[in-house]
């Protein structure tokens, strides 16, 4: 009996759930009110960039479905302790951490705007984040069904919100003008950018692929499926804005979806859009606290973090983790709670982060298609090596142009490489230390390779296949067609 909780419809709601937030609501604003309409465009291109994303992770995934380090097992499997770090540290725990932090106290502030009254926004930060992580600590029953519920209402309301604007149904008065407001492909090319902070996040189903029924199908469909979705759905509200918002209020606004639900349906559209903005949030934070746990349990065992990282409770849920994940949350969200051209940087900042290490899962794939090409994976990557490398090029293309301040991106980069110094100093005392795998196979091959041990798994595919350059300790399956996973293994 398969005794697996989560489903086709859990991995899309996960998906969906991290992908959706503020933020997402102010670039989708911005982004619309630079370009019109023809912002559509730009976010189809960004879909597709992070389809090749998902697709890439996949196939990861399918050649290590044990992992619960996620990425940091296949990069530090592929390439070592430092583009670890960076994929991880940087990419994930800093940057989500931060983006919930921020996300939260957009929240927070437009709340106590609604609400009135004297108590700081930043109670309301801190209220949601004790609840959220509470939940989840209960286990991932209780994090399904938070998802499940909140996804639903997150994406109806959005869609329901956009068709009345987009069909010229709103109580409010509707405005006159064009469509399109720059239809050069350059200036599209350059705002994909922009429109790749929409559908960043969807991977988040990944750490969860375990608890997943028929994980091979189920989580890179769902994680498609959610990315879909969410094209259609952003892109219903943008014909909505045409129709109630002018473009250059739009673009200047700090809280466009608050700007629309105004004028669609006065103050009750108001209201409307920041309950949807509460539901992006605790999404996202829900998300965030469950998923990034598990990563740092599996870098955990993986001696890339402190062992109390790996630790569980009675649920069987890392709940140092989720603790820490969830303070790391509260002190962003503190340090964020006055401040739009800070929160602004940041936010940017980490979505280099995160881009970086889209770029390296790409990577990941080129070299385990090199190294193991007789490995069987459940899942593949169409085209050999073509979406890949097309992922690899777009994601640096968004790098190089993640802002249009000369000075900002040039403070963005800044930052980037000096905390690419730190994590490289921390590298070098980071072992990834030999474990004892479960193995169908008790013969395994061990070679050393400085101060890191590499376990593998002797497969006849593999005895070749595994040069000193692996830095960890991994584990895959039988060659025989009925054996049921391939990857590594941290438990």
């Amino acid at each position: 009996m398969d005794r697996k909780k989560l489903g086709l419809g859990n991995v899309v709601s996960i998906s969906v759930g991290l992908v959706i937030a503020t933020s997402c609501l102010v670039s989708l604003g911005n982004g619309a009110g630079t370009l019109g309409v023809t912002f559509i465009l730009a976010m189809a291109i960004a879909m597709l960039l992070n389809m090749t994303t998902v697709a890439s992770l996949s196939e990861l995934n399918a050649l290590m479905p044990n992992t619960t380090g996620g990425l940091a097992q296949y990069t530090l499997a592929a390439m070592g302790p430092f583009p670890t770090l960076i994929s991880m540290v940087g990419g994930y725990i800093i940057c989500n951490t931060m983006s919930c932090g921020v996300e939260a106290s957009i929240f927070s502030f437009s709340l106590s705007e609604v609400i009135g009254g004297r108590i700081p926004s930043f109670v309301y930060t801190l209220i949601m984040t004790v609840i959220i992580l509470l939940a989840n600590l209960r286990g991932v029953d209780m994090f399904a069904k938070i998802q499940d519920i909140v996804a639903f209402l997150l994406v109806g309301s959005l869609v329901a919100m956009g068709f009345i604007g987009m069909i010229g149904m709103g109580t409010g008065i509707k405005v006159q003008q064009p469509y399109v407001l720059n239809a050069d492909f350059k200036d599209i090319a350059a705002m994909t950018a922009v429109a790749f902070w929409l559908f960043i996040g969807a991977e988040y189903a990944i750490p969860v692929s375990k608890e997943v029924r028929n994980a091979k199908r189920n989580v890179p469909l769902g994680m498609m499926i959610g990315l879909f979705l969410i094209f259609i759905m952003q892109s219903v509200i943008v014909f909505g804005f045409h129709n109630y918002v002018n473009w250059g209020e739009l673009a200047d606004s700090a809280a466009p979806h608050l700007l629309y639900g105004y004028a669609v349906l006065g103050e009750a559209g108001k209201v409307w859009m920041m309950l949807v903005g509460a539901l992006a949030v605790i999404s996202t934070q829900n998300s965030t606290v469950n998923s990034l746990a598990v990563i740092c349990q599996g870098m955990a065992k993986m001696n890339m973090l402190p062992k109390i990282f790996s630790k569980t409770n009675k649920h069987n849920v890392p709940w140092f983790g989720q603790m820490f994940v969830s303070a790391a949350i509260l002190i962003f969200g503190y340090f964020s709670d006055s401040s739009a051209d800070m929160i602004s940087f940041l936010i940017l900042s980490g979505s280099v982060f995160w881009m970086i290490s889209y770029i390296l899962a790409h990577v990941d794939v080129l070299v385990f298609r090199k190294r193991l090409p007789n490995a069987p994976r459940n899942f593949k990557v169409p085209c050999g090596i073509l979406f890949p490398v097309i992922g690899i090029v777009g994601t640096a293309y968004m790098i190089l142009n993640i802002s249009s301040d000369p000075q900002e991106r040039m403070n963005i980069w800044f930052l980037t490489g000096a905390c690419f110094i730190v994590l490289g100093i921390y590298s070098t005392s980071a072992e990834a230390s030999e474990y004892p795998f479960p193995s169908n196979d008790s013969r395994t091959f061990r070679k050393s390779t400085g101060s890191v041990k590499i376990s593998i798994e002797s497969s006849s595919y593999l005895k070749s296949a595994a040069p000193a350059s692996i830095q960890s300790s991994m584990i895959f399956s039988s060659s025989s067609p009925s054996a049921s996973t391939i990857g590594s293994s941290i438990r």
